[in-house]
Order: structure tokens, then C-alpha cells, then sequence
């Protein structure tokens, strides 16, 4: 079988089965176009919160934007209350998502210590009611993102997954790292064996994949039915483009040009100023922009003057002055 083939998740069929990762501050829409445009076959959404919703926050409205051209979508949502997590599933069940995924990853102290993200990881009971009524609410297909655990002595992401089936759940992605850890260390893809193993439905690996062998040799390794791609994605959306044209080909495709990565620079800057105007998209361009020249010639001169930059001309006159060093 090989490693990238069509994915089916509920009643979805996905392209193929290489997935951008949900991401705070990174897999906003004009990222998540990006990833689509270079052969991602499924787009995860920034986690949404639950809570915000009912409470009708601006910001989360526009979080919750999605354009036909980046199809299918995933919409993330997290929370610990099952009755507002399932009632506001429903709300906006009629949005143009494909998938529902619910997070139960998410490290960050202030999700954490509020009982929610990877905290769930603690809790099968809470899981088990949380999952159950999000099915029970929507007619769209609900999927589940873990992590192994929630530190090296509680180790339950075999658990946590039988239980995501049991109620319904259409597929689950495990990221072969606990809560302590974050992103630290090597992840453990054996996890993400033991969690296909237990269960039927399909199976999504997270964590280490940088390229085409990654994907192979965790397809070996697992089994897994398919591989999300999140902080290796940042600053190089071209990576589903590379994986997918090696694993056709046999042979990689050379590292975008300095050209090219200016391009893109630029096209994503034009898209952040498109959704979120000039002030905002030009600060939040300058992450990306560091992330997306790291390892080119001169770089870190760029880097250093980029949070100089206030408007759009000011980037393009950065990016020219570096093409031409």
C-alpha cells in the first residue's frame, strides 16, 4: 500500500491523506490556502473555543472564516463543558466544514489549567460524555486529536482512543508526545502503532514527519491510515507538494529558490492583508517571514530587520534587498 492514497473519514474522501495540523497563530486562512494550493488533502483550523462562541466573540467569528477553495476543512473545537461543546456544535454545524475535530493536545498552561486541551487526557469519564454528545449533535463526521498522554506516568492514549470509537468518533490523530513534553524530544511513534492497533477506525500519526522517508517509515512503523504535518509546515507549505511529487517520483524536489520563497513571502503578506488589514498582517507576516528564510544565504540579516517593516511596500523593498545581497 502506498503511504499517500485517498483518506476516508465519515462520509469524506480526502485526496490524499497528508493533513496541515491545527495550529494557534499559524493555521489561519491565508496559511491554510497556501497548504491547500501545494496538495494538502485535508486543512485544519485554528482551535476554536466553545465557550467563545456562546458568548459571541468577534475574534472567534472571524477565526471561524472559510473560503471554497481551501475544501475540505476541519473545524477544531475545544472546551470542557459537553453540554456547550455539543450545543455549539450544532450551531454551526451548517458552516462550510467537512470535519469536526475536538482538541484534547493543546499544552498551553492557560487551556491546561482551565480542564481543557491535554488536561482531557486526565479524564476519560469527561471524555467519554464530551465525545458521546458531540456525535449525538452533529451530522458531520466528529474526529478527536490526543497525545500519548498527559506525562510518562499516565500513558493512555490506547484508552483515551477506544473510547473516541465506542461513541462514534470517525477517526482519531495521535501525537506520539504527552503534555509535558510539548513539543520536546522525539515523538513516539509506537503509540501511534499500539492506538491502530486497538481500533478500527482510521488512524492519524502527528509528530516528526519533515519529509517523504518520515511519511514512509512511519507507515511502516504504525500502520497509521494517515500523517498530519504541523510545525514542519511553517514557513514551507511546499512540504505536502514535496512529499507527495517524492513519493510519486522516487526523487525529491529541489529546496524552493530564493525567488520563490520571496514569492511566497510576499502572497501570504497579501493575503494577511486581505483578511486582517494592513496593521495586523503586517506583524503577523514577520514570523512567518523568519521562518520561511531560515537556512537561505543571508537570512539572519533579514531577520533582523524585519519587525522594522510597517507596510507592504516596506516588505517588498526587505525581499528585494535580499534577493539582490
Amino acid at each position: 500500500m502506498r503511504p499517500t492514497e485517498k483518506l476516508q473519514i465519515g462520509n469524506v474522501v480526502l485526496d490524499n491523506n497528508l493533513i496541515l495540523a491545527p495550529m494557534a497563530g499559524v493555521s489561519d486562512l491565508p496559511f491554510r490556502l497556501l497548504c491547500k494550493e501545494q496538495g494538502a488533502g485535508l486543512v485544519c483550523m485554528e482551535m476554536v473555543s466553545a465557550k467563545a462562541i456562546y458568548y459571541g466573540n468577534k475574534n472567534t467569528e472571524k477565526l471561524m472564516e472559510i473560503r471554497p477553495e481551501e475544501q475540505p476543512v476541519s473545524l477544531q473545537l475545544f472546551g470542557s463543558d459537553p453540554n456547550i461543546l455539543a450545543d455549539m456544535a450544532a450551531k454551526i454545524e451548517e458552516r462550510p466544514f467537512a470535519v469536526l475535530d475536538f482538541n484534547m493536545g493543546c499544552p498551553v498552561p492557560k487551556v491546561v489549567k482551565n480542564g481543557e486541551g491535554s488536561a482531557l487526557m486526565n479524564d476519560p469519564r469527561l471524555v467519554e460524555k464530551i465525545l458521546s454528545k458531540l456525535v449525538q449533535a452533529v451530522k458531520k463526521p466528529v474526529t478527536v486529536k490526543i497525545r500519548k498522554g498527559f506525562d510518562e506516568e499516565h500513558i493512555n492514549a490506547v484508552e483515551i482512543a477506544r473510547i473516541a470509537e465506542s461513541c462514534g468518533v470517525a477517526a482519531v490523530t495521535v501525537h506520539g508526545r504527552t503534555r509535558q513534553q510539548y513539543y520536546a524530544g522525539a515523538a513516539d511513534w509506537d503509540i501511534i502503532r499500539c492506538v491502530k492497533e486497538a481500533v478500527s477506525i482510521p488512524v492519524i500519526g502527528n509528530g516528526d514527519l519533515r519529509s517523504a522517508r518520515d511519511v514512509i517509515r512511519m507507515r511502516e512503523e504504525t500502520g497509521c491510515d494517515g500523517f498530519m504535518i504541523g510545525r514542519e509546515a511553517e514557513g514551507n507549505p511546499w512540504i505536502f507538494r514535496q512529499i507527495l511529487h517524492e513519493l510519486e517520483a522516487g526523487e525529491p524536489l529541489p529546496k524552493p529558490s530564493v525567488r520563490e520563497m520571496a514569492d511566497m513571502i510576499l502572497r501570504h503578506a497579501g493575503l494577511l492583508l486581505e483578511v486582517k488589514g494592513e496593521y495586523i498582517g503586517i506583524r503577523e507576516i514577520r514570523k512567518h517571514a523568519a521562518w520561511y528564510t531560515a537556512g537561505y544565504k543571508n537570512s539572519s540579516r533579514l531577520r533582523g530587520r524585519i519587525n522594522e517593516i510597517q507596510t507592504y511596500g516596506d516588505l517588498e523593498r526587505l525581499l528585494e534587498e535580499f534577493l539582490c545581497a
